[in-house]
């Protein structure tokens, strides 16, 4: 009887022609759409093409990438100050890091940015200083940001350390290392493969979120579309330039998330390889 070779027989892919049919249809009600949009007689193309790359429109995105990465700077820091302190031996660490937590992913970033874009009516000084010369709008944006961010962050690093075998601590321990010393030499470098994909979402998010400060007129992106179609009452247009940005900068934030995650995948592999 003729034997049959398994490994050289060919590998043919499982048709689905059901996958292929909603792909397709997909593809063309997004192309109807933006054929719509495009032709649609009630933008000014023209408009769009010449704030594209105005000085006021640039100004904000670059207050809206400092913004981001200032708030994100904040959220990184406390957030694992938190996730440290949710996961401590000290019960009131513990009950005022789920306090914070609770508070502020509790209620609306809006809100927030509100209460501290107006943090003078509460407190007209702080300390020997007026109020509202410290805490200015990107100062207040940054702030409302960034503790808003921390409460995320957090969740996300706790779930990164709990990921962490619980034997790799006690083995520190053993070798004669600190807690602090221990978590951040051992535990933190193995958590970050956990840590990061949702931390780039959270990134990703509070890039688009800082255009909620606009509210406080926080010198953003959308503050400053806001600004220029009130003046000239090209709303649409305005907006349409203002996406267009957010969506680069988001598209460049996605590609940065997947190459970290990409080395940081190869570096567990190495590292699995080589134990």
């Amino acid at each position: 009887m003729e034997t049959i070779d398994v490994a050289r027989m060919p590998v043919v892919p499982l048709r689905r022609p059901g996958l292929w049919i909603a792909s397709a249809a997909a593809g063309v009600l997004f192309a109807l759409l933006a054929v719509s949009i495009w032709r649609n007689p009630n933008i000014d193309h023209a408009t769009i093409l010449r704030y594209q790359f105005a000085p006021a429109i640039l100004a904000g995105l670059r207050t809206t990438l400092l913004l981001a990465l200032a708030a994100e700077a904040i959220g990184v820091v406390l957030g694992t100050l938190l996730a440290v302190a949710l996961m401590s031996p000290s019960r009131i660490l513990r009950l005022g890091s789920r306090l914070y937590v609770w508070l502020l992913r509790g209620t609306p970033l809006l809100v927030q940015i509100i209460v501290w874009g107006n943090l003078a009516l509460l407190f007209p000084h702080l300390g020997p200083f007026s109020t509202n010369a410290v805490l200015t709008p990107f100062v207040a944006s940054v702030v409302a940001l960034g503790l808003n961010e921390a409460a995320y962050m957090a969740e996300v690093v706790r779930g990164g350390l709990l990921a962490v075998d619980h034997g790799q601590y006690e083995a520190s321990v053993a070798l004669g290392m600190r807690r602090s010393l221990a978590l951040r030499r051992v535990i933190l470098p193995q958590a970050l493969r956990v840590i990061v994909p949702p931390a780039g979402n959270l990134f990703i998010s509070l890039l688009k979120a800082t255009s909620l400060v606009s509210v406080i007129s926080g010198g953003d992106l959308l503050t400053a579309a806001e600004n220029i179609s009130s003046a000239n009452l090209h709303t649409i247009e305005l907006l349409l330039v203002a996406t267009f940005w957010y969506l680069v900068v988001t598209s460049v934030a996605s590609a940065a998330q997947h190459l970290i995650e990409r080395r940081l995948g190869r570096a567990h592999r190495s590292a699995h390889e080589h134990a």
